[in-house]
């Protein structure tokens, strides 16, 4: 079974992961992680999970991350729910272009890299 995280979902999870990391608070993340889901994926869930009580996978989930790193909180996330036959989907091309946000824009694209800038410098001031 696939399930479908739009980018809303993915962007509320990370937004609540760097807040639960920031003030140290998993109860509200475990709230927000499973908001993230829709009613019918909460329950095709909970109908795979062996304790069938999501809330509690959740609980697991967040025990074993490692409490920083908010891609690991996802493949975490992934992962365990692959391990009881849900594959999660999110949109690739969203993902990256969020990942693109992330990054300054490169003002020049043809600029040289920052080590060839660094070694011509250096070729000048032995000159």
């Amino acid at each position: 079974m696939e399930i479908y995280l739009d980018r809303r979902a993915v962007r509320q999870i990370r937004l609540a992961a760097q807040e639960a990391v920031e003030e140290g608070d998993t109860e509200s993340l475990r709230e927000d992680v499973m908001d993230a889901f829709n009613e019918d994926q909460v329950e095709e869930i909970e109908r795979r999970l062996d304790n069938g009580d999501f809330f509690e996978f959740l609980t697991d989930v967040i025990d074993e991350w490692n409490g920083d790193d908010i891609d690991e909180l996802l493949e975490l996330l992934e992962t365990q729910l692959g391990e009881v036959g849900i594959d999660v989907k999110t949109d690739a091309k969203d993902d990256e272009e969020e990942e693109d946000d992330d990054e300054p824009a490169d003002e020049d694209d043809d600029a040289e890299p920052i080590e060839d800038e660094v070694e011509e410098e250096l070729a000048d001031d032995e000159d």
